[in-house]
């Protein structure tokens, strides 16, 4: 059976757990972790907030060596082992993917615990790219009992596939206290 692409999904914290929310994708309630600093309107590099707005998946990340292929409407692109973001507000490369050397800074993509298996990357500061207004802002696997991350969205394995089947590029992703 095909499933039509989502139109638009919602990203709501739960009352009294600003770190805990839901994703609502049609008929489904999914649970979420959020940022650790909650859903915040003026997001900034390190806050530990999630980012207020509207946006839109770009493309899919995905460990191959532990996962099959995904099925999903969205741009997949392997998660190589040189593969990072740059999160530094100085560096020409900020909130881009980039090829990391041995010495070069930058959040890996390739971890050895399974919380970047799947990453959703969406369009947050990306156009205009301003410094500092946060970057690596990425749907990914949540940590056990939904802890907080550092900004970013994240679901259970399971949740994450079954989203992935419905997330197109012309999905709006709207996240809202």
């Amino acid at each position: 059976m095909r499933r039509t692409a989502l139109g638009f999904i919602r990203v709501r914290s739960r009352p009294g757990r600003a770190t805990q929310g839901v994703i609502l994708a049609g008929p489904l309630a999914l649970p979420v972790a959020l940022g650790r600093a909650g859903i915040k309107a003026d997001k900034r590099e390190g806050d530990g907030g999630t980012p207020r707005g509207r946006f839109r998946p770009l493309r899919l990340w995905w460990r191959a060596d532990r996962l099959p292929r995904p099925r999903t409407p969205l741009p997949v692109r392997r998660i190589g082992p040189n593969d990072a973001w740059c999160e530094d507000p100085q560096d020409r490369r900020y909130n881009r993917p980039f090829r990391r050397s041995a010495n070069d800074p930058g959040d890996r993509l390739r971890r050895t615990d399974p919380l970047y298996d799947l990453i959703v990357e969406i369009d947050h500061n990306t156009r205009p790219r301003i410094a500092g207004r946060g970057s690596a802002v990425f749907i990914h696997m949540a940590r056990p009992a939904f802890a907080p991350t550092a900004g970013c969205i994240a679901l259970r394995s399971r949740d994450l596939q079954r989203l992935l089947s419905r997330l197109s590029p012309k999905t709006r992703i709207i996240i809202q206290s």
